[in-house]
C-alpha cells in the first residue's frame, strides 16, 4: 500500500471510530464493459428474488404474482398466495428460503396486508408444493400493528441465518409516529426464531409495552438486508427522503436515529431536522446525497467474480448502476460505480449457482457474467 493510500485509510478509520459518518466517500466508476444477459424478460418489477437448489428462480411481481423460472421455458405462477393489497409501493415484496429448504421445502415472503382501518407489511411462511405449483401450509409470522391508508414506507426485505429472520417494515409514511416508538410498528428492523416466535435474547424483548420482535429501530424505509456469516454481522441500506440514503450496520437495539437525524431535506426541499448526531443515535455507514434511490443488496462471496468477493453489491433504482461496497472490519472503506446505464435496478443477489442476478423493473432478470 502506497504512503497516501496508508494516510487515507486510516484517516476514513479514524472518521469512523470517532462516531462520524463515513460521507463524503468518493465514487470511483469502473468503466469496465461487464455483459448481462436477459434470463426472463417478463417479470414487470421483479421485487424478489431467490434461487433453489435445482437452478430454478422464485421471483415476486409487486402486482401480487409469484413465479416459478426455468431458464429456457415459460414461467409457471404459484397459487396459494394470500390476498395482496395494492397500494402504491405495497404489494407482493420479498421472498427468501428456509436454511433446510432442501428438506422442507418452506419459504418466508413480505407483502402488503389490508384490513378496514389501512394495511401494514406481514411475514408468511409457507411450504413450496412443486408439484402442484402452489403454496400450502401457509403461516402468518408477523403483521404490523397500527395501520395506515398510505401508500408508502412498507420496506421490506428478509435475510435468513440458520437461527432468525430477519426482514424490515418501513415508517409507512408516519415518520413522526412510528419509528421512534418502541410500543408501535414500523420504522425498525426485526428478529424471529425460523418457526416465528420470538427470540428471548432480542433487545426489548423483556421491556413493558416494546414490540419484542424488534431488534433495531429508528428506521425510515429499508429496503436492502443481509447478513454476513463469516463476520457475524447484519448489514443493511434505506431510503432517505431528499438525499440521506444510508448504509448501516445493524446491532441489537440500536437506535439509526430518524427523523431525528440525518442528512437529507424534505422532497420540497425543506429541512426535517437540523442535527446529523445524537447521543444514543447510530451513525450511517455510508450516506448518499443526493439520493440514489438502493435497492437489493448482496454480499458476494462466488468465485466467479473473484474482484468483488467479500464485498457488498446493491442498485441504484434512481440513477439506473450498481454499486460495489468495499467493507473493513465495521467500516464502509471504499465504493465503485458499475454498470452505468443497466437500468432500474430493483433487486440484486447472488445465486445458488454463484451468479449474480439483477431485477431491472421493466426489463426482467439479469444475469451479470464474469
Amino acid at each position: 500500500m502506497k504512503y497516501w493510500q496508508q494516510l487515507l485509510f486510516i484517516s476514513l478509520s479514524l472518521l469512523a471510530t470517532s462516531g462520524q459518518a463515513m460521507q463524503p466517500l468518493t465514487i470511483i466508476e469502473d468503466t469496465t464493459p461487464y455483459t448481462t444477459e436477459t434470463i426472463w424478460p417478463d417479470i414487470t418489477i421483479p421485487w424478489g428474488m431467490v434461487q433453489l437448489p435445482n437452478g430454478k428462480m422464485l421471483a415476486t411481481e409487486r402486482s401480487g404474482k409469484l413465479w416459478l423460472l426455468t431458464e429456457g421455458k415459460p414461467s409457471i405462477e404459484i397459487t396459494g398466495l394470500p390476498k395482496i393489497h395494492l397500494n402504491g409501493q405495497g404489494g407482493l415484496l420479498d421472498i427468501a428460503l428456509h436454511p433446510e429448504f432442501a428438506n422442507n421445502q418452506l419459504i418466508y415472503f413480505t407483502y402488503a396486508s389490508e384490513n378496514e382501518t389501512g394495511s401494514n407489511t406481514a411475514l408468511m411462511r409457507a411450504k413450496l408444493d412443486v408439484e402442484h405449483n402452489q403454496l400450502i401450509d401457509q403461516n402468518t409470522l408477523y403483521l404490523g400493528e397500527g395501520d395506515s391508508t398510505r401508500g408508502n414506507h412498507y420496506g421490506s426485505r428478509i435475510a435468513v441465518t440458520d437461527e432468525f429472520v430477519y426482514f424490515s417494515i418501513g415508517d409507512r409514511g408516519q415518520r413522526d409516529k412510528n419509528p421512534q416508538n418502541l410500543s408501535l410498528d414500523g420504522g425498525k428492523i426485526y428478529r424471529l426464531n425460523l418457526d416465528g416466535s420470538i427470540p428471548t435474547s432480542n433487545p426489548f424483548y423483556q421491556q413493558a409495552n416494546a414490540k419484542k420482535a424488534i431488534y433495531s429501530y429508528g428506521h425510515r424505509n429499508p429496503q436492502g438486508l443481509i447478513t454476513l456469516a463469516d463476520r457475524n454481522q447484519v448489514w443493511s441500506h434505506e431510503h432517505g427522503p431528499r438525499g440521506g440514503d444510508e448504509v448501516n450496520l445493524i446491532k441489537s437495539g440500536k437506535n439509526y436515529g430518524w427523523p431525528v437525524i440525518g442528512y437529507g431535506t424534505n422532497y420540497i426541499g425543506t429541512d426535517y431536522t437540523d442535527i446529523t448526531e445524537k447521543e444514543g443515535m447510530e451513525q450511517p455507514k455510508l450516506y448518499w446525497d443526493p439520493s440514489i434511490a438502493p435497492s437489493g443488496m448482496a454480499y458476494i462471496s462466488s468465485d466467479k467474480y473473484p474482484q468483488w468477493q467479500g464485498k457488498i453489491l446493491l442498485g441504484s433504482m434512481k440513477f439506473g448502476h450498481l454499486v460495489l461496497l468495499e467493507i473493513d472490519n465495521e467500516n464502509v472503506v471504499k465504493q465503485t460505480k458499475l454498470l452505468a446505464n443497466v437500468g432500474r435496478v430493483r433487486n440484486v443477489i447472488q445465486g445458488n449457482d454463484g451468479y449474480i442476478y439483477l431485477g431491472i423493473d421493466g426489463q426482467g432478470i439479469l444475469r451479470l457474467m464474469p
